[in-house]
């Protein structure tokens, strides 16, 4: 990302917060998508990415900007903190540079957006700023980045219905993947992550729903304490937490 133009924008404009707030807001969303592409055979994801401000701590005053907003790639998420790599080099910090590894709060990040088949979904703050460019401008920008941002005034979020039938397929191989190896309900993989965490973080019920089915435990801790349940909550995937709490509590 570091060839690629730099947009600057005044942190105190009221239509950037909002599209900051936009942002953490849908989270949940882009992060979906890493979890449904990480089960994926093939990835379908061409980028994905989120922004966050960032600072020198003991930056003077005067012609620079004191906060500068980088997108961070290799996006993770262990159910506290997103984790990424600084894709660009910054124009006037000291203190970071690009291929750094950085760690933020879901309530720090800026902006998040992902790219499938050249599309471009999310990218609030570019697409607000896109949306104040000429029409030559947003053509060489959108050039820079070789990716198709759209309509500016339109953000690109979901298909539910897509993510709806993509989740109900899942649960009936899910199923047939169980009852070959029922281990698979208790293993742990990354961040101590269970597929119970994994498939409430990515907000999908069907599959939640087999896996509760089979005995996996919503309050299963992962590496660092967090459930499933915790998961479903902190995303705001509303379902999955009813499910959860509603699910009878086994007998002992």
């Amino acid at each position: 990302m570091s060839e690629r133009k730099v947009l600057l924008s005044d942190n105190s404009d009221p239509l950037m917060q909002l599209a900051y707030q936009k942002a953490r807001g849908t989270f949940r969303y882009f992060w979906r998508e890493i979890a449904w592409d990480r089960r994926r055979i093939i990835p379908a994801l061409d980028l994905a990415c989120v922004k966050a401000s960032f600072s020198d701590s003991e930056q003077k005053t005067g012609d620079s900007p004191q906060v500068e907003h980088m997108w961070l790639g290799e996006v993770d998420f262990d159910g506290e903190f997103v984790s990424g790599v600084l894709g660009n080099s910054p124009n006037w910090l000291k203190s970071v540079k690009e291929g750094d590894s950085a760690r933020i709060r879901i309530d720090q990040i800026s902006d998040w957006m992902y790219a499938i088949g050249g599309e471009v979904y999310g990218a609030f703050t570019v697409n607000l700023l896109r949306s104040r460019m000429s029409r030559q401008e947003r053509s060489d920008h959108d050039v820079a980045w070789g990716l198709n941002f759209g309509d500016p005034h339109t953000i690109r979020m979901v298909a539910e219905q897509e993510h709806s039938l993509l989740s109900e397929n899942m649960a009936v191989s899910l199923k047939d993947n169980i009852a070959k190896n029922h281990s698979l309900v208790s293993a742990k993989g990354h961040n101590g992550w269970t597929l119970l965490h994994q498939d409430a973080s990515a907000g999908s019920t069907a599959t939640v729903k087999v896996l509760l089915e089979n005995g996996a435990d919503p309050n299963a801790l992962a590496d660092n304490g967090e459930t499933p349940l915790q998961l479903a909550k902190a995303l705001g995937w509303d379902s999955v937490v009813e499910l959860f709490l509603c699910w009878p509590k086994p007998a002992r």
